[in-house]
């Protein structure tokens, strides 16, 4: 059985060289099923210290999105030992960021990290109206709605779209998380949204919670 604590470290610490070397005995040792899957739920769980890391200024954005980089590939590694299934999808998430803002860096950490952790994402762009988020939780059936921002104009844009899925009927069949630095505990009250957060990878933590 592998050690899953120091997996677990090693993805914290993005160790890549330790990750792999770790992950490459694992999977010589040819291991059952629930072995790769505790493999797997360590790997992701390894995120959990990215995230307080990054929280306490010890990692950047750059650490964040090699991070997402890293679970990628240890997910890549382990699939084939599950048939190129990983625990089944965790759920499905809409995400954008919304009507009048293009930046994206955040909204695609986010996403690499949700992925790596078994979301299934619908990842609709920049600069999204409420109306494409609302055709996507029409189309997808999402469990959640994610919604990135930076500048001080995307928290309306961030309301408008709850009010267009409140006015739609969707808003009670889904949560809604905001991410960016334009979102605060005052704006995720003002918003109508469920959660926010400024890191991606509390982020990731707060869905699965969800689901």
């Amino acid at each position: 059985m592998a050690d899953v604590l120091a997996i677990k470290q090693a993805v914290g610490d993005l160790d890549e060289g330790s990750v792999t070397e770790k992950l490459n005995a694992f999977i010589a040792s040819g291991p059952g099923e629930d072995e790769v899957q505790a493999v797997v739920a360590a790997c992701q769980q390894g995120m959990e210290i990215v995230g307080e890391k990054f929280g306490e200024g010890e990692y950047f954005v750059g650490d964040l999105i090699f991070a997402g980089e890293l679970l990628t590939d240890c997910i890549d590694m382990l699939k084939p030992l599950l048939g190129g299934e990983v625990g089944g999808s965790r759920g499905t998430i809409v995400l954008g960021t919304v009507e009048g803002d293009i930046h994206d860096i955040g909204k695609n950490i986010f996403r690499s990290m949700s992925e790596a952790a078994g979301f299934h994402v619908v990842d609709l762009g920049i600069d999204q109206p409420p109306s494409a988020f609302v055709a996507a939780v029409e189309e997808h059936k999402p469990q959640i709605v994610g919604m990135s921002g930076v500048l001080t104009l995307s928290i309306d844009s961030m309301k408008r779209t709850v009010e267009a899925l409140q006015e739609k009927g969707l808003r009670g069949g889904v949560k809604v998380a905001i991410g960016g630095n334009a979102v605060s505990q005052e704006s995720c009250q003002y918003i109508g949204a469920d959660a926010w957060s400024k890191n991606a990878a509390e982020s990731v933590k707060t869905c699965g919670g969800w689901v």
